[in-house]
């Protein structure tokens, strides 16, 4: 337990939370949204700090981060808790366990050995993942640090509603992060419990702290999938900038969206094309390895430059980080 950031006394004991855009009102003795920052006494704790439920080596494409140092792996790590209650979330088991139970599992460690152990394992990253990283901020915020000291770089894969002053503080330490672009309003409101427009400040405000910012969609049959959204998200991400990177992924049936089935592959190819249509240099077919959605192709040429089966590179095409036929720049960090 670590006394948190980001809040403030309003009086009678209460506290005022700013760590992620649900800008909580905590009473002594209660929890925020998240259920992982807890009042006590008008003081307010982080109750995961150093509390790690899963750790594990993954490619840097699981994430999914296909234009950040490509075939590289990247140890994650998780707390407990989400300031999201995703009715599709896939690994609700932990996101949504604290709000379920008042104890709070996992593994105590300290941030030299999250780093120690990446440095072991080989891992040209360290990625905040599976939950939400915003509501553990404190631990992955020193983590960060250390891990720049050591030359190894630091990713979020986030919901997006990390606030201004925490975008702030971590985007110094912070060298990728993959945003969900969920839905639009309705879809935030009623499938998220949250609203669309921090998301889209987040996404603008790391794209203008110089973080490299890829974003995903997860498509859901009758809830985000029809062109008219499709084509808004493109355009948005377009304005945002075309290098930025969009995987749009095929959902299948989870926690509380057992009746809706899997992704048709038209619907993301449909998707794919709208991207493309738009301007965007770079769009994917994300969770259906085998179907060439996930190859990364020269903007100038079309050459195929990276080819991928699921998170693996079968064949790689490139000179630096420049197409070996045209010579045009392919936008990334740490590209091959």
């Amino acid at each position: 337990m670590r006394e948190a950031r980001f809040y403030e006394p309003i009086g009678d004991g209460k506290v005022k939370c700013f760590l992620c855009a649900q800008y909580c009102t905590i009473s002594p003795g209660k929890r925020g949204i998240c259920a992982v920052r807890e009042n006590r006494e008008g003081t307010l704790y982080s109750l995961v700090y150093g509390r790690v439920i899963a750790r594990h080596i993954d490619p840097i494409e699981k994430k999914p981060l296909f234009h950040f140092h490509p075939g590289s792996t990247s140890y994650s790590i998780a707390t407990v808790g989400c300031n999201f209650k995703c009715l599709h979330c896939q690994n609700y088991e932990i996101s949504q366990y604290p709000k379920k139970h008042s104890d709070i599992p996992g593994e105590d460690m300290t941030p030299d050995q999250v780093v120690r152990e990446a440095e072991i394992a080989g891992c040209k990253s360290i990625s905040y993942t599976y939950t939400e990283p915003t509501v553990f901020m404190e631990f992955a915020y020193d983590c960060a640090r250390l891990a720049h000291e050591k030359g190894i770089r630091n990713v979020f894969v986030s919901n997006g509603y990390t606030s201004p002053d925490a975008a702030r503080l971590i985007a110094p330490y912070l060298d990728g992060n993959n945003i969900d672009l969920k839905g639009d309003d309705v879809f935030y409101k009623k499938v998220v419990g949250a609203r669309l427009q921090p998301v889209l400040d987040t996404i603008k405000l790391m794209k203008e702290l110089g973080v490299w910012i890829e974003i995903t969609t997860l498509i859901i049959p009758s809830y985000n999938d029809s062109e008219d959204f499709l084509r808004w998200v493109a355009e948005f991400i377009k304005s945002v900038d075309p290098a930025i990177p969009w995987h749009v992924t095929q959902f299948y049936p989870t926690y509380q969206l057992m009746d809706k089935p899997r992704t048709p592959v038209a619907t993301l190819r449909k998707a794919r094309e709208i991207g493309i249509s738009a301007g965007l240099k770079y769009v994917y077919e994300g969770n259906v390895p085998g179907e060439g959605g996930e190859n990364t192709y020269c903007p100038s040429c079309g050459e195929p430059l990276i080819e991928r089966f699921g998170f693996a590179l079968t064949r790689v095409r490139m000179e630096g980080s420049r197409c070996s036929k045209c010579g045009s720049p392919v936008d990334g960090i740490g590209m091959p």
